[in-house]
């Protein structure tokens, strides 16, 4: 049984067609079913659908073969005991610094050697800010980034930005690019080993889909 991880939202959307491409349709609707695993139209192929965050973990221990993660995932997750297989170009966003767009005046703003940043990603952001010599005491969020400046809790975000207007909506620029993020096509390092020829058509014609998509 080859079983692939999925991430809620939208990377689930955008893998479905891919995954139709390659002969793999769940027998749920994804969207509804309460059900962990679902099977698929493809013998032997499984899905679990799964927070995003989870995905690398599930795969790098073997309750997954294979997953779709967001670049961002993986970056901060470290990808250790993975393969990252492909970018799929799927799911495609930035990700972002932001600050408020009225600033402290003149003399703090871009010259503070010491800020609060909010944002999910704690490893990206505390890298990104160290290679820059800014100290940055890192906030720890799971939602809602936008509301920490607009409270006093950070003078600035990291977060992934798509079309740039929830940040408009709260008073929120854009102002450093990390990196730009897609979904990858991730392995378990055994699993490639083991389930070789099992996974070798999911993983070509996923991969194919993507490219030809």
């Amino acid at each position: 049984m080859v079983t692939i991880a999925l991430s809620k939202g939208r990377i689930l959307e955008e893998s479905l067609p891919l995954l139709e491409r390659a002969g793999i349709v769940p027998v749920e609707d994804l969207g509804k079913t309460r059900k962990l695993i679902v099977g698929t139209t493809a013998p032997d192929v499984q899905v679990v659908v799964i927070r995003a965050a989870d995905v690398p973990t599930y795969v790098r221990y073997g309750a997954a073969d294979i997953g779709i993660a967001g670049k961002d995932v993986l970056m901060e997750d470290g990808g250790d005991g993975l393969y990252e297989l492909a970018d799929l170009g799927i799911a495609r966003c930035r990700l972002m610094v932001a600050e408020p767009r009225e600033r402290p005046p003149a003399g703090e703003g871009h010259s503070w050697t010491r800020l609060r940043v909010a944002t999910k990603y704690v490893r990206i952001a505390q890298r990104h800010f160290d290679a820059k010599g800014i100290q940055a005491d890192i906030v720890h969020l799971y939602g809602s980034m936008e509301l920490a400046p607009l409270v006093g809790l950070a003078d600035r975000i990291v977060d992934l930005v798509s079309s740039g207007k929830t940040l408009a909506a709260n008073g929120l620029v854009e102002v450093e690019h990390i990196v730009d993020v897609s979904a990858w096509l991730v392995a378990n390092r055994a699993a490639v080993k083991m389930k070789y020829k099992a996974l070798r058509p999911v993983i070509e014609c996923l991969v194919g889909g993507a490219m030809h998509g």
